[in-house]
């Protein structure tokens, strides 16, 4: 049954595929890499120049969007992305490949985790976006009007932030759609990160998809998101998972020969709690990224900055640390860590 969805997906979008494709300022012909920008005017604050690259392949094929750099010190999915762009071959391709590797570019300039520093927004928040807003709005607007409105299928690609020791792991929302769904869950295990949290309580509306990934499967497109990388760190290993796991989606959606590389069984999580920190100071984590934990384990503590013990973070509950704060500040209601809960079979 998966495999007819996939040749039919790819039949629907070898039959529409246009002559040429435009994002942004980059028109891609087929058999060409192009460059070009999303260009976002200036409003209520500055404008921003979002740079794109377009492989456009001598066969035709769905057209894949690789989106990366919403939080702009996440580096090694950035550099991933970019080592993309060099890597496809439009010689080998079927279809088409979309590459942003720099969403939030205030972000990458001044070092700022989380949020564009020129609103204070998170730039993997506010979609579909609005052009009447500020720059994270405006520039989510039109990443759903270029990317995704031009994509069938898509992967958005993070990492740990500077502050964020991050294991890998994936993303597979169920959207009750019972094809859309086998060929996503078709192309996270093709990604082959080892553990996976599926997400059932994105939001449903078009209009109000918050995430990147969700504006995508809100309309229909099959689409995930991957993390690896960690505490701003750029790790030949969390670079190759990134870059290989999208070249392997890429075999799975046939636009490139040869097979996936598949995982077999993964770690399916089914919820994942956030502990946070009670009380203001310098944080000590005695547990790592990947730890198994059970409820009530100690996953670190806080002190006062004359090294006084004010605080003692628990596991809420039994699983997998999927990530810890990777740094010693630490704000009272600051998150100290996620725990990932194991799902009892698979989904």
């Amino acid at each position: 049954m998966t495999a007819w969805m996939v040749l039919a997906f790819a039949a629907a979008m070898a039959a529409r595929e246009p002559a040429a494709l435009s994002v942004g300022t980059a028109t891609a012909a087929p058999g060409r890499r192009v460059f070009g920008a999303i260009e976002v005017p200036a409003g209520v604050d500055a404008a921003t120049r979002i740079d794109v690259a377009v492989i456009r392949g001598t066969k035709p094929g769905p057209v894949l969007a690789l989106v990366s750099g919403a939080h702009g010190t996440e580096y090694a999915s950035i550099v991933a992305v970019s080592k993309l762009v060099s890597a496809i071959d439009p010689a080998a391709l079927s279809g088409t490949v979309v590459l942003v590797p720099l969403v939030n570019v205030a972000s990458f300039e001044q070092k700022v985790p989380h949020v564009n520093p020129v609103d204070g927004k998170s730039m993997n928040r506010f979609y579909p976006g609005r052009m009447e807003g500020t720059q994270t709005e405006r520039a989510s607007f039109l990443l759903t009007r270029e990317v995704v409105e031009k994509c069938d299928h898509l992967i958005d690609l993070h990492g740990g932030d500077l502050d964020e020791d991050l294991r890998p792991y994936s993303y597979w929302t169920k959207t009750g759609n019972a094809a859309q769904d086998a060929v996503s869950r078709e192309m996270v295990l093709a990604f082959g990160l080892d553990h996976v949290i599926v997400s059932t309580d994105r939001p449903k509306d078009p209009q109000a998809s918050r995430y990147l990934e969700n504006t995508a499967t809100t309309r229909g497109k099959p689409s995930i998101t991957v993390e690896a990388g960690h505490a701003g760190t750029v790790e030949p290993d969390d670079v190759a998972a990134l870059v290989d796991g999208c070249l392997s989606v890429m075999r799975y959606l046939k636009m490139l020969p040869g097979a996936p590389t598949r995982v077999e069984h993964p770690v399916w999580i089914d919820s994942v709690k956030t502990v946070a920190s009670g009380e203001t100071g310098l944080f000590y984590p005695t547990v790592r990224r990947g730890t198994y934990v059970a409820e009530g384990m100690t996953v670190g503590y806080v002190t006062d900055f004359v090294g006084r013990r004010i605080f003692e973070a628990r596991a809420p509950a039994s699983g997998v640390v999927l990530y810890v704060c990777a740094v010693p500040s630490m704000k009272k209601g600051d998150t100290v860590a996620n725990v990932g809960t194991i799902a009892a079979s698979p989904p």
